[in-house]
């Protein structure tokens, strides 16, 4: 495994880093999930690997709900410490990334394809998982001694993932350090992702259609237009409903 870092990998651990601190001292879990399905990881990761997008960037969606599920699962019912959870969970992530990696089609109709089933899944997901109020927590521990952990973990994962494929951009490296911050509201956190299946996939879209005609880094940059337009609409229906349940039980 070469430990050489290029310069999009530097800019990925910095901006990941910089997300997970945010996430980390952010107390509503609400905003914890939604700092969190921010796509700066994939476009980072996206630019580091310089790969066009394909049918491995949108399957590595379902892996990450495997992910999100399996950490809750493990910690809330099974009772593995948070820590122990998450490996486990990190570590389905990898083997499934690795497995499917090499057999997955790279050409438009597998893209396709899969992005359709994405966005149906997606929208099923969205409307038959629950919401739920949970606890909100902030990290106690000072930034000084925060941000560096967060290095270190961000960049043992950037090695971690090599070999992945598509599935590199969406492996959980906020997620993991999400997982352990918000280990009291996990429910939210989890239901976060159908939601970024239904922002995220209109994002690889807009990159498979124009990224052989303007380049990647253009094309990442048009989806992100796509996205947060989604992200807001998405925002403002799954958040008002939460909010006149709270006002009518006032």
């Amino acid at each position: 495994m070469s430990l050489h870092l290029g310069a999009w990998d530097v800019a990925l651990v910095v901006a990941v880093s910089a997300q997970a601190t945010v996430l980390a001292y952010l107390y509503d879990p609400r905003w914890k999930a939604l700092v969190w399905m921010l796509p700066i990881p994939f476009t980072m990761a996206s630019l580091a690997v310089g790969r066009p997008v394909d049918a491995t960037n949108v399957l590595g969606l379902p892996l990450l709900w495997v992910f999100t599920h399996g950490v809750r699962v493990l910690h809330l019912r099974a009772r593995l410490p948070i820590v122990a959870a998450i490996v486990v969970s990190t570590a389905v992530y990898i083997a499934g990334g690795w497995l499917l990696a090499d057999i997955v089609p790279e050409g438009d109709t597998a893209f396709w394809i899969s992005a359709c089933a994405m966005l149906l899944i997606g929208w099923v997901l969205q409307r038959i998982e629950p919401s739920r109020d949970e606890p909100g927590y902030r990290s106690p521990l000072p930034l000084r001694y925060k941000l560096p952990a967060i290095i270190a973990v961000v960049t043992a994962l950037l090695f971690i993932k090599r070999g992945l494929a598509g599935f590199t951009t969406l492996f959980p490296m906020v997620g993991v350090i999400a997982a352990y911050e918000a280990r009291y509201s996990l429910h939210t956190m989890a239901r976060t992702v159908p939601g970024i299946m239904l922002t995220l996939v209109p994002l690889m879209m807009v990159c498979r259609l124009l990224q052989e005609r303007i380049g990647l880094g253009p094309a990442l940059a048009v989806g992100w237009v796509v996205y947060l337009v989604l992200l807001t609409r998405l925002t403002r229906s799954t958040w008002k409903p939460q909010a006149d349940s709270c006002a009518s039980q006032r």
